[in-house]
């Protein structure tokens, strides 16, 4: 009998911003051309209201899938003693074990396509066969699909997030990332309000230090 091979996408959102988590997708098919027949594509060329459409479209073709959220207070733990592109080779790595596919297109974090591979495989007991290469949500269907998934996933986080501390501060977060300066403005004031960032916030990103020594030079000043 024809066996049907299982093939998984894995992507990240998240990885950049100073607010909010990092969430790590993988979705699992047997039939590549239902996602081609859809035309999945990488989350950021698509619409929110896009997004949300096929998010739901993924999730009934998907054979499995699986979400992995990593909240801000953990990442800026982990990263204590490990990189970035650790955490997010140990997140893939945890997403590839739970659903055990043949073969796994991962987008690679890496600058060496090859070397984030290698680590991956070096957390798995059941070696699959991973292709990783960079700009992978925008070259391979599947993971496209894990993109949508996992950028869906940490905007209704972020949305309450937002909802959460705009009411403390009166001003809007923005959009997280600390090149962005609605955001970082946002972040200004609430230090200079409460004193420290809640837990949401990642303290271990280098905006968020410089804000903290900026609130601490103006204590000496005042002093």
């Amino acid at each position: 009998m024809f066996k049907l091979l299982m093939i998984t996408g894995v992507d990240e959102a998240g990885r950049g911003p100073a607010i909010g988590p990092l969430v790590v997708a993988g979705v699992t098919i047997d039939d590549n051309s239902k996602l081609v027949k859809n035309k999945i594509k990488d989350s950021k060329k698509l619409s929110p209201r896009r997004r949300q459409y096929l998010s739901a479209k993924i999730i009934k073709m998907a054979v499995n899938y699986e979400l992995l959220v990593i909240p801000a207070k953990d990442i800026d733990d982990m990263r204590k003693v490990m990189t970035l592109n650790d955490i997010e080779v140990n997140a893939f790595s945890k997403v590839i074990k739970k659903l055990n596919p043949e073969i796994c297109y991962v987008d690679s974090a890496d600058v060496d396509e090859e070397r984030f591979k290698q680590n991956i495989l070096n957390n798995l007991t059941r070696k699959p066969d991973i292709i990783s290469k960079h700009k992978a949500d925008d070259i391979y269907p599947v993971v496209s699909a894990a993109s949508i998934l996992a950028k869906i996933k940490r905007d209704e986080i972020i949305k309450d997030i937002s909802f959460k501390l705009e009411r403390k501060v009166g001003i809007p977060m923005g959009s997280g990332y600390p090149a962005d300066p609605i955001t970082v403005r946002f972040l200004r004031k609430w230090i200079n309000t409460f004193g420290s960032f809640p837990p949401e916030i990642r303290h271990s990103w280098k905006t968020i230090k410089n804000l903290e020594n900026e609130k601490i030079n103006k204590k000496l000043e005042d002093f």
